[in-house]
């Protein structure tokens, strides 16, 4: 069983993971409400490596512009991408 990571580096991860562009924002906002509590610490691992990414770099992968390259092009970084990428048709609605 993988290991997951704990409330402290969750809320390590949410800082670390803000960033200029709303959009960005966004969409790693709506990441954490989907996945935060079952976070593996290898998957925050790869999306720690996603936040070392200028935030136009990061915002093409995001939008599927460009893949991941070099070091990037890994499973565990690319099924992080795919966790940010979920389409908004796929999240349950929100009351308003």
């Amino acid at each position: 069983m993988e290991a997951l990571l704990d409330e402290r580096g969750l809320s390590k991860l949410r800082w670390r993971c803000r960033r200029g562009l709303l959009e960005n924002d966004l969409l790693i906002e709506r990441f954490f409400g989907k996945y935060a509590s079952g976070l593996a610490v290898r998957q925050a691992e790869a999306l720690g490596e996603l936040m070392d990414l200028a935030d136009n770099d990061l915002l093409d992968l995001l939008l599927r512009r460009k893949d991941p390259e070099g070091a990037l092009a890994r499973p565990d970084v690319k099924e992080v991408l795919e966790m940010l990428r979920m389409p908004l048709a796929a999240l349950p609605e929100r009351g308003h």
